[in-house]
């Protein structure tokens, strides 16, 4: 049955419109945001939008399915690209959400780097090396990705590393990156890019304060591991 030949106090819009949306169910929601469901192929049935909420949350939860790439949901029964980009927007919403709620504008700690990125990196499947700038009294000034993948000391460009901080006259940075298995533990990877890049940094004077690794729910940091 499409949504429209439904009874109007069961149709999610009309139930935010008259209930408020927190009385709207996860599969509502999604409803609401997908719009429209699929059309049956010959000898199939059609899905209204509530039922490929329903179908999508029942089958993948809604942590599975945040977690999921741009590719990833469109090999999803239904979903094309439109759907994917409007589900994967709506998570990233929610994560931006998140994180402005409890904004972080002054590093004094490891901690506060993980704070600051672990909402943002804890589901991505690659790792994610990222550049933290910061002025003389360690407030953040910006970030820049640098690279998205495996970690490779051979391939780590310090140009690259130091051009945002070059470029924002930032004499102070620290690198960042996650651990896609949950683990923050470095690797001799991890330990030879810090190496490298601490003396680089020493040679254009600008300063490399840690390397903080995000872990699924702590982190490691080569400032506190060289104080300990």
């Amino acid at each position: 049955m499409k949504i429209k030949e439904m009874p109007e106090d069961s149709r999610p819009r009309e139930r935010l419109l008259k209930f408020g949306i927190e009385n709207l169910s996860d599969s509502e929601i999604l409803a609401v945001m997908l719009r429209t469901g699929t059309r049956g192929k010959k000898g199939e049935k059609g899905e209204n939008a509530i039922e490929m909420g329903e179908r999508l949350i029942n089958q993948y939860g809604l942590d599975k399915l945040s977690e999921c790439s741009l590719k990833e949901l469109q090999e999803i029964k239904g979903i094309g690209p439109a759907k994917a980009m409007q589900i994967l927007t709506l998570f990233e919403f929610n994560k931006r959400h998140h994180m402005a709620q409890k904004p972080i504008k002054k590093i004094t700690c490891a901690k506060d780097v993980f704070d600051l990125f672990h909402d943002r990196l804890k589901d991505e499947k690659q790792e994610n090396f990222i550049v933290l700038m910061l002025d003389t009294k360690n407030q953040i000034r910006g970030e820049q990705l640098i690279t998205k993948g495996t970690l490779d000391a051979s391939i780590i460009d310090p140009r690259e590393v130091f051009k945002p901080a070059i470029k924002s006259s930032t004499s102070r940075i620290i690198l960042v990156h996650n651990h896609p298995s949950g683990d923050p533990s470095p690797s001799q990877e991890d330990k030879e890019v810090t190496e490298k890049l601490i003396e680089a940094g020493e040679l254009l004077g600008i300063k490399v304060l840690d390397h903080v690794i995000i872990g699924n729910d702590n982190h490691w940091s080569w400032k506190e591991r060289k104080n300990s």
